[in-house]
């Protein structure tokens, strides 16, 4: 596997060294900042992903990729949204406070966060089978008859 470039932070006193940044750190913050939004469902991940969740590793910046060039960041946030928000609504709240947490967090500028929905999830409805009468045999009992 190829070494992950740093990205080197400015600091105005540089006596005491250089401070870098991993990329994986801003795809994190990232990924935190996008799962907070109201109406995001959850974040869009690979199948390497999804097995990771099922053994109890979360990985925060799933559904973020980031490209820098000239100090200037572009991510990709791809993210699955509940039904009945609007969506462009929600995708500006993500890039919002995409920005404005790599900003708070980092000094670095942000050139575009762009927003890919991958889908839409509805809420779970009730349960329509009594577990104790799967096959409905006891209804007519509950109606008196």
């Amino acid at each position: 596997m190829a070494e992950e470039s740093k990205i080197v932070l400015s600091s105005e006193d540089k006596s005491l060294g250089t401070i870098q940044i991993s990329p994986r750190v801003l795809e994190i913050i990232a990924g935190i900042a996008a799962s907070e939004i109201d109406g995001v469902s959850k974040m869009y991940g690979s199948f390497a992903n999804s097995v990771s969740e099922l053994l109890g590793r979360s990985d925060r910046r799933r559904g973020v990729k980031l490209s820098s060039n000239d100090e200037k960041l572009s991510l990709d946030v791809d993210v699955y949204v509940e039904y009945g928000v609007s969506v462009p609504k929600v995708a500006a709240m993500i890039q919002d406070k995409v920005k404005q947490q790599i900003t708070l967090m980092t000094d670095l500028k942000v050139k575009e966060v762009n927003v890919h929905i991958k889908g839409i999830v509805t809420s779970k409805e009730d349960q329509q089978v009594d577990p104790n009468d799967l096959f409905g045999e006891h209804l007519n009992d509950e109606a008196g008859e």
